[in-house]
This record gives structure tokens, C-alpha cells and sequence, in this order.
């Protein structure tokens, strides 16, 4: 069925799916705290790669487990990053804000003097979004702000060592071998923190409501999408996910963003679009990294 339709909608679909899983995923943050939230989404993500793509653990080498485990180090990083600015500034933001750490990336390995005019555009987009210029240094969140950009900076890792990984592991074994281990770190913390809250009703499903939006649904669209979408469309959808993730702050969460923010998430988008809209064919769990990262 997914073959009828266009590849494009199904990248753009991977990319709601994401975004408006983020915005769940802030509303479950003030009821298991960030650890606890982040223990969910991976637990209940990991259980369900296991499943479905039963990854060989034997006949691996000390260096593919070195490799994946620095890659389930990365993951449990990038989200508990990710989840604990949720908890603080608006997903918009975050999403944003967060951009930089994929733009960057892409900027430095295509050696491209113009990229770096579009990362300076973005940088001012984040100036913008930030209120830096417009709020007083008192109210504005620099935690909040410090952790997307730790979040960002992760995000940058998580595509490079899914790059390695998928050149060691068939489809997706690595990512589900990857998601095991960062639910294993995060799940002691998560456990004591969340206490009795995460087995309730509430908690669970929000929990698998989040795991299935952010990571089994986009994978298994993106793999499908990916065999026939060019790489500067995939590129040019990509960019959109800040505004994806405005928009889901606004239905779900009631979060509005104020005129210079708008502009400010204008600048990042267009830079993006410029950087990655360009760019050579991605691989498929490099490609899936930059999209499906919370």
C-alpha cells in the first residue's frame, strides 16, 4: 500500500510522526520526570526493534561492540538532553535550537565556503529564537537553551556513529542493539527517579505512544521512502521538522511563539534547506539518524 504513496509524503509524515511524538513526550515529563520519560521511550522502543528485527549478537567483533556501545552511549545522551530542555523551553525551540548540531555537521563534511554564509544565517535564527536580543538575560532560560544545544551536539554524534554502526550491522540491528544499551544507562536512574509513577496507566501509555511516534513508525516509513526519494528532496523535508515541531507545540501543548521566534525558526529552516538540500545520497541509517533523533 505505502508503494502508492509518494515518497515525499512519506518522509513528511516521518517527520509529524517525530515532532508531534515530542510534544507528547512533554507532557510526560512533569509525571515521571526527565529520566523516567526517557527510560520509557527507550525501553518500550528497544523492545520493539527487538522484536521485529531479532539482531545476530554472536560472531561480532570487540570493535562492531565498541562501535555500537559508543552509539548507545550517544542515544541516551542526545535524549536525555533532548527531554530535559523539553522540560524547560518550548519544542519549537528545542527543535531548533537542536538543528545546529545536524547543520553544522553537514557544513563541515561538504567543505562548501557558501555553507558556512547559511550556518551564520542560522546563527542569527538562533539569536532570534533564543529572545537573546529582546529578553533580559534574567528571564531567559540558559539551561533550557544550554540543554538543546547539548541536545544538538548529540544529535551530530548520533549521525555519525549511525554511519558507523549501519556499516557493521545489517538494517537496522545496530540501532536496535544501540537503543538496548541506552535504555540499560538510563533505566537505574529512571527506575529510582520515577518510582511507582511509571507503571501507571497514564505513564504507559503515553510512554508507548511516544516510542512508536518517534522511532518505529518514522524508521519504517523512512526505510520505505528512502529506495526512491532524491537526496536534496529528503534534504529540503528535513528542514522542516522546526517548524513541525512549532506547530505540534502549538496544537498539543498551547505553546506560542512570538513574531522574532518565528523569523528566528525562518533563518534555521532556509539554512538548513540551503546545507542539506544539496547534499550527496545519504545512507539509510545516516539519513534516518538526522530525521528520527528523539
Amino acid at each position: 500500500m505505502t508503494r502508492r504513496v509518494p515518497a515525499p509524503l512519506l518522509v513528511l509524515a516521518a517527520v509529524i510522526s517525530v515532532q508531534f511524538g515530542g510534544a507528547l513526550a512533554a507532557t510526560l515529563v512533569p509525571l515521571v520526570g526527565v529520566f523516567g520519560s526517557v527510560t520509557l521511550r527507550l525501553t518500550i522502543a528497544a523492545a520493539v526493534l527487538l522484536a521485529i528485527m531479532r539482531p545476530r549478537l554472536r560472531g561480532r567483533t570487540s570493535a562492531d561492540w565498541l562501535v555500537v556501545g559508543a552509539f548507545g552511549v550517544v542515544l541516551a545522551m542526545m535524549n536525555l538532553f533532548f527531554y530535559g530542555a523539553l522540560a524547560r523551553i518550548p519544542i519549537g525551540v528545542v527543535v531548533t535550537i537542536e538543528f545546529i548540531g545536524p547543520l553544522v555537521l553537514a557544513t563541515v563534511l561538504s567543505h562548501r565556503r557558501k555553507d558556512l554564509i547559511a550556518v551564520a544565517g542560522a546563527g542569527v535564527g538562533v539569536v532570534l529564537i533564543a529572545g537573546i536580543t529582546s529578553t533580559p538575560w534574567a528571564d531567559i532560560d540558559l539551561i533550557g537553551l544550554g540543554l538543546a544545544l547539548a541536545a544538538g551536539a548529540s544529535w551530530a554524534a548520533y549521525i555519525v556513529f549511525s554511519g558507523r554502526t549501519g556499516a557493521r550491522f545489517a538494517q537496522l540491528d545496530g540501532l536496535a542493539i544501540a537503543m538496548t544499551i541506552a535504555a540499560v544507562l538510563v533505566a537505574p536512574v529512571g527506575l529510582l527517579t520515577g518510582g511507582s509513577a511509571l507503571w501507571t496507566p497514564e505513564a504507559l501509555w503515553r510512554g508507548t505512544a511516544i516510542a512508536v511516534m518517534s522511532s518505529v513508525l518514522p524508521y519504517s516509513l523512512e526505510l520505505i521512502a528512502l529506495r526512491r526519494l532524491a537526496a536534496h528532496v529528503f534534504g529540503i523535508l528535513l528542514s522542516l521538522e522546526p517548524a513541525v515541531a512549532a506547530l505540534a507545540g502549538l496544537v498539543v501543548l498551547g505553546q506560542h511563539l512570538k513574531t522574532p521566534q518565528l523569523l528566528g525558526m525562518a533563518c534555521v529552516v532556509a539554512a538548513s534547506g540551503l546545507v542539506m538540500g544539496v547534499r550527496s545520497a545519504p545512507s539509510a541509517p545516516e539519513a534516518m539518524a538526522e530525521t528520527t533523533n528523539q
